[in-house]
């Protein structure tokens, strides 16, 4: 554990990019995949608004985004710590490319079905691509690198979000929604073939968890029971080591405001429209969130360095840097002010996001790790999910986007609140859990 406040991550961030190839080939899909994600996600916001007119409407396009995870997610763990890790990721993305494409069919109201249908289907193959990715990336890296490679892959997460919905309002509010599916379709087919020149050190088939036989392959109820089977070990290593419970749920527990999603397009469109149907102002809005997103983990570790312990106890303020930043978000009168406070939001937010997936690589078996970021993976969807429908019904009754944002601020306060009582104190690691330093 380390005991300088301030001392730097052990390995650079620049280090571990120039160092690890094989990192590197991982990020490299990163940044194209989730460059052309963004640019899908205001073009997708967009058309929704000019389909609907109705908050309810974008709400019911979070749940169509997220409630897959929360369904699909812990399931595909159990297929993530059976198959090669980078087939999953590489068939992740092309069926997501496929999937992008047929958003181009969508011309008016009476096409809403297949844009859920497809989103539906994309996000149930992300649920396999997220976890599969944040269990990687042990087999990819040295322990001393793990909180530089996170870093990174959060970093790049903002970058990409900033640049992403900044490009992506200007292309969807100059030359249309279908632009950006198509960029986006291109993105995840190029990610694929990235990712295809990764090499994983030492990969190994990973049927031996838990001293299970294979199930037979032509008894599909003996294989339902055994897919069960392996979902229940990684459940009960979760319910079994305390700090793995709260680290696993974190995430899913910050996603109980998870409507803030929702407030940057109303806030955008509504408050501080700018391009057609107010798209530029909601790429501007995105954008301040992905450069608070990019600042908060180098500025956390700058200032107190890369110990478990400071990890640990990062995580609960971050939640209450949230919450502050958009109950200020209510009061803003002005697009940059409300700028500011979102970026101020989300600094919050990726530290949370990235000290807690840090946390759990060190702490939990390699071959336990795809379904514990399923299960938090499937947490964060649901919450998300759901917070998003509320706050959207709730803008559709009479709820103006100002008080909505003071509303999930203080969701961020009180579950803060919840996260410091449970991870401030430092308790001795049991003999059977993993030690993180």
């Amino acid at each position: 554990m380390s005991s300088a406040a301030a001392s730097p991550p052990t390995v650079g961030y620049l280090a571990v990019l120039r160092r690890n190839r094989n990192f590197r080939r991982l990020w490299y899909g990163q940044v194209v995949s989730q460059l052309g994600d963004w640019l899908d996600s205001i073009a997708l916001f967009t058309l929704m608004l000019n389909l609907t007119g109705s908050g309810q409407a974008v709400g019911l396009l979070f749940l169509a985004e997220f409630l897959p995870g929360a369904i699909v997610g812990p399931f595909a763990g159990v297929v993530v710590d059976r198959l090669p890790r980078r087939l999953v990721l590489i068939a992740s993305d092309l069926g997501r490319a496929a999937l992008v494409l047929l958003l181009l069919l969508v011309n008016g109201p009476e096409d809403l079905w297949l844009l859920y249908t497809a989103v539906i289907a994309k996000m149930s193959l992300a649920s396999f691509f997220e976890p599969a990715r944040s269990a990687i990336i042990p087999s990819l890296c040295s322990r001393e690198e793990l909180v530089a490679a996170n870093a990174v892959s959060g970093v790049t997460w903002s970058a990409m979000l900033a640049l992403g919905a900044a490009v992506g309002g200007l292309v969807a509010g100059t030359l249309g929604v279908q632009a950006a599916f198509m960029l986006d379709a291109a993105s995840f087919l190029l990610s694929a073939v990235l990712i295809a020149t990764v090499r994983v050190p030492g990969q190994i088939a990973r049927p031996e968890d838990g001293g299970r036989a294979p199930a037979s392959p032509d008894l599909p109820a003996s294989v339902v029971r055994q897919v069960i089977g392996e979902l229940r070990d990684g459940l009960r290593y979760i319910r079994t080591h305390r700090e793995v419970f709260w680290l696993t749920f974190t995430k899913g527990l910050w996603s109980l405001g998870g409507g803030v999603l929702l407030l940057l397009t109303l806030f955008g469109r509504e408050i501080y429209p700018l391009g057609r149907d107010g798209a530029i102002s909601i790429g501007l809005l995105y954008a301040a969130r992905g450069i608070g997103t990019g600042i908060g983990p180098l500025l956390a570790l700058r200032l107190g360095g890369d110990g478990p312990r400071f990890l640990r106890r990062a995580i609960g303020v971050a939640f209450w840097i949230t919450g502050l930043g958009y109950v200020a978000l209510g009061g803003a009168m002005a697009l940059p002010v409300a700028a500011l406070c979102i970026l101020f939001a989300h600094v919050g937010g990726s530290i949370q996001w990235v000290f807690s997936t840090t946390l759990l690589q060190a702490r939990v078996p390699d071959q336990l790790l795809g379904r514990v970021f399923a299960i938090e993976y499937a947490a964060l969807t649901l919450t998300t999910a759901l917070s998003a429908y509320v706050a959207g019904s709730a803008r559709d009754a009479g709820v103006e986007p100002r008080a909505l944002a003071v509303a999930l601020g203080g969701v961020f306060l009180f579950t803060g609140a919840v996260i410091v009582a449970a991870l401030w104190r430092e308790r001795p690691t049991s003999a059977s859990e993993p030690s993180a330093a």
